[in-house]
């Protein structure tokens, strides 16, 4: 990943040298728990954790025996055996390298999901706030991107709000799925080691034991995880989209913050672009790319092979991180988004009193008309005040087949804005409850 997108508490988590640190923690656990069944010298697992606990592992140092070696666990074997000494030969013991490599890369999975998970409550957090602030801020809901009828922006960021309680959801269910351990051996069997050093290992670092780790954790766990960050990155990109439209200069009923010095283009002085919403936008599409190769890891040769291992070195930290510095960058702009109230009143006046429509059809149906009539008298006068040629209440009012189904002060109360919010109070206590 780019420094770019990237924050840092999640990228250390895919450091070497955090992974590094991962890996001796599963191999000393692993030894600690040999020695309790006596496999092992308890004097020996003893000084695996005093040489190791606080060594610093030389990045370089592995990176030059792997290149020799052609193997990444056995180089920071050999690296550790450096740091311990003789003692390390009862290291790995009955192990195989996917016990390593698949319990660590679960432990950064879910590590990693703990920090979108806490960054999913900052955005509902924010999101909560302008929710109620705007809570009976008339604004004109939108279908196919024409005007429908008039909803409160309180109501559109309590619908966001809603869809990201369910990406948190979706990220703890996806956690608990991943956070599984295996220390099984070749093909999974335990042949060379005993089931309880990997309910051992598992407790030490936070994981459930996998019921069968075929030599690998199965893959579906991991389709699953990235399928849920995809999940949450379409979420954010919905609400970027939104914004987005929001922004545009002929309707402008919110925009992101414009800061003091920001320049916009380097061409024109005048531009304020949504490029933070934007860049959400593009960074959600690289999210969801990773769900893709992460399904297709799913069908493994047999009890293992490595097909899936070139793919993962990418998607875990790439997924995560891109989706960690999304989740940020959203909060930040609905923190500062600045809504236009006055305007999103002018926008609803635009189409004349159009919005009104369909509580003038249903008035007229139970006054007796006929819904197919009362459609017709509706709409050719809604196509009059489409053309600007009045508003269309005073249109109906001159419409003398209007006039005789509805009295004028029956008419005129259909035109009532605060009609259409007065559900608003259920919709917010559905969302946030009644306090």
């Amino acid at each position: 990943m780019i420094p770019r997108y990237a924050r840092q508490e999640m990228t250390a988590i895919w450091s070497p040298e955090t992974k590094f640190r991962i890996w001796f923690e599963i191999e000393a656990h692993a030894t600690d728990a040999l020695a309790e069944l006596g496999v092992v010298p308890k004097e020996a697992a003893a000084k695996v954790w005093e040489k190791g606990r606080d060594a610093v592992f030389d990045v370089e140092r592995i990176d030059a025996i792997e290149r020799e070696v052609k193997h990444d666990v056995i180089a920071f074997l050999t690296h550790l055996s450096e740091i311990v000494g003789p003692e390390a030969r009862f290291v790995h013991q009955g192990m195989t390298s996917s016990d390593v490599l698949d319990t660590c890369l679960n432990v950064q999975l879910a590590r990693a999901a703990d920090i979108l998970i806490a960054d999913t409550d900052a955005l509902l957090a924010a999101l909560k706030k302008r929710a109620f602030e705007y809570k009976t801020t008339p604004t004109i809901g939108r279908s196919h991107g024409i005007h429908a009828e008039p909803t409160t922006f309180g109501v559109k960021l309590a619908g966001f709000y809603a869809e990201f309680a369910r990406a948190k959801a979706r990220l703890i269910t996806a956690r608990a799925e991943i956070a599984t351990c295996a220390i099984s051996g070749a093909v999974g069997t335990f042949a060379n080691i005993d089931p309880r050093v990997e309910e051992h290992v598992a407790a030490k670092m936070g994981l459930a034991v996998e019921p069968v780790s075929t030599q690998v954790i199965p893959r579906d766990r991991h389709a699953a995880f990235f399928a849920a960050l995809a999940v949450v990155a379409s979420s954010l990109e919905r609400l970027a989209v939104e914004i987005r439209h929001l922004q545009r200069t002929e309707v402008l009923e919110a925009e992101e913050y414009f800061s003091p010095g920001q320049k916009g283009s380097s061409a024109m002085p005048h531009k304020r672009n949504p490029v933070l919403t934007e860049n959400i936008t593009g960074l959600a599409r690289m999210v969801r790319a990773y769900a893709i190769p992460a399904l297709e890891n799913v069908a493994l040769w047999h009890e293992r092979d490595i097909s899936h291992s070139s793919v993962e070195r990418y998607i875990g930290p790439d997924a995560t991180i891109t989706l960690d510095f999304a989740l940020a960058r959203m909060t930040g702009v609905i923190e500062k988004l600045v809504v236009y109230p006055q305007r999103m009143q002018q926008n609803l006046d635009a189409t004349h009193g159009l919005v009104h429509s369909q509580r003038v059809l249903l008035a007229l149906t139970q006054a007796g008309v006929a819904r197919e009539d009362a459609y017709r008298l509706v709409q050719r006068n809604a196509m009059r005040a489409w053309n600007g040629e009045g508003e269309l209440l005073a249109l109906l009012k001159g419409d003398a087949e209007a006039a005789k189904a509805l009295p004028r002060a029956k008419l005129e109360a259909m035109f009532d804005l605060g009609y259409h919010l007065k559900q608003v109070d259920t919709i917010f206590t559905r969302v946030f409850g009644s306090a």
